[in-house]
């Protein structure tokens, strides 16, 4: 799971517990003028494509960075997804990644409060 936490012009989204071992990752520092716009998606986990480091277990945990085909832009997506009721995707640009596709606590608070940074 992530926790998202704004300072400043800055959007810190903050990987808790085991899921920094499994998406070998911390945190993702970003921008507020760099996130697009965010949505509830419980499906977009389900999306398949080469991980590139991370951790993937079929039908329980996806953490880590991901490469898919569909993106056209050649950047990888983060993902940090165990219960996918829970997911949402955060656009971005110019970042190191396209889009989080990220499990948080209340769906619903984050898309507001990342909407509104969107603007």
């Amino acid at each position: 799971m992530v926790a998202i936490q704004q300072q400043g012009d800055t959007v810190v989204f903050a990987v808790e517990g085991w899921h920094k071992l499994w998406a070998l990752r911390s945190e993702l520092r970003i921008p507020r003028a760099h996130i697009l716009g965010a949505r509830r998606d419980p499906e977009a986990s389900k999306a398949w494509g080469i991980r590139a480091p991370g951790t993937s277990v079929p039908g329980l945990l996806k953490a880590g960075t991901f490469y898919f085909d569909n993106t056209g832009d050649n950047k990888p997506t983060f993902l940090d997804v165990q219960r996918r009721e829970n997911t949402i995707v955060v656009d971005l640009v110019d970042e190191e990644y396209n889009r989080l596709i990220i499990e948080v606590a209340d769906p619903a608070a984050v898309v507001a409060l990342l909407s509104s940074a969107a603007t």
